[in-house]
């Protein structure tokens, strides 16, 4: 006698499908934050291994939206190229899509990093000079906060100057704070003895200098204050960063005074950052 079996197939229960987070390989972890005043912050961010740049170049960063994606903006690189993490100096804008929310982040929150610095703020874009000029107003001073970190820029320039213009006096807190360490750097702290003048001003508080940057090389007290000559193409070098208007106007002062417009690909006697407004 044959004996047939009949099994019956089960469909094992269906089990519910989990969507799995999105990792994000460009996420950086906040190891910093300094409000410096209620409109200006600075913050730090954890540095890839991979990661290079120039000083005084930017790239793009920023936070995710609400939808998962990216919101992004242009910021300088404000640290020197051989720090193990990357700083950044911002301005706070209430009602800004990015700076809106930037400005209270915390450290161990995480903001996204785009891998490729880019800028015109860098050494390459200059022909050898004697003495090399940063113009700053406002946060425009971060790729000048790289850069007179750097030992290329004390090696290349017998002289180098930094001036900062804005508002307010507590404006100009950060870098002052900046050049008040770089006397104790390991790094460059004896190369900036006898090169580095620090020419803050301001526009509306009173303050030991007052006055628009272009207004105080017009009228020539910028070279009278630091008892130095006035710019030629011979001997000086510039760059600039700062609003529009800014950019504009010393551009055509620095033309007047015999300097062209240099680039990366190009390298003449000055150079202006197009990408930073503010």
């Amino acid at each position: 006698m044959t004996y047939h079996s009949t099994m019956t197939k089960i469909d094992a229960p269906q089990q519910p499908l989990v969507k799995k987070p999105t990792v994000r390989p460009d996420l950086q972890t906040v190891t910093e934050v300094t409000h410096w005043t209620e409109s200006l912050f600075s913050f730090r961010i954890t540095r890839p291994s991979s990661f290079r740049f120039r000083a005084g170049e930017f790239v793009m960063i920023g936070l995710p939206q609400d939808d998962g994606k990216p919101l992004l903006r242009a910021y300088s690189i404000a640290a020197p190229t051989w720090d193990d993490t990357l700083e950044f100096y911002s301005i706070k804008v209430q009602d800004g899509p990015l700076t809106s929310r930037l400005q209270h982040i915390k450290q161990g929150d995480q903001i996204i990093l785009r891998p490729k610095p880019v800028g015109t703020l860098v050494h390459d874009a200059l022909l050898p000079g004697k003495r090399l000029w940063f113009f700053a107003t406002g946060t425009g001073i971060a790729p000048f906060a790289s850069l007179i970190r750097e030992p290329q820029t004390y090696e290349d320039y017998d002289q180098v100057i930094l001036t900062h213009t804005c508002r307010n006096r507590a404006d100009l807190e950060y870098g002052r704070s900046l050049i008040a360490g770089l006397k104790d750097d390991p790094l460059i702290g004896d190369m900036i003895d006898g090169q580095l003048e620090y020419y803050p001003t301001t526009t509306r508080e009173n303050s030991p200098c007052m006055g628009r940057i272009t207004t105080l090389l017009q009228q020539g007290k910028v070279f009278e204050d630091l008892s130095l000559p006035a710019i030629t193409a011979e001997h000086d070098r510039a760059m600039v960063c700062g609003s529009m208007g800014l950019n504009t106007d010393l551009k055509s002062i620095l033309e007047n005074y015999g300097l062209r417009e240099g680039a990366n690909s190009d390298p003449a006697e000055f150079v202006v950052e197009k990408a930073f407004v503010g």
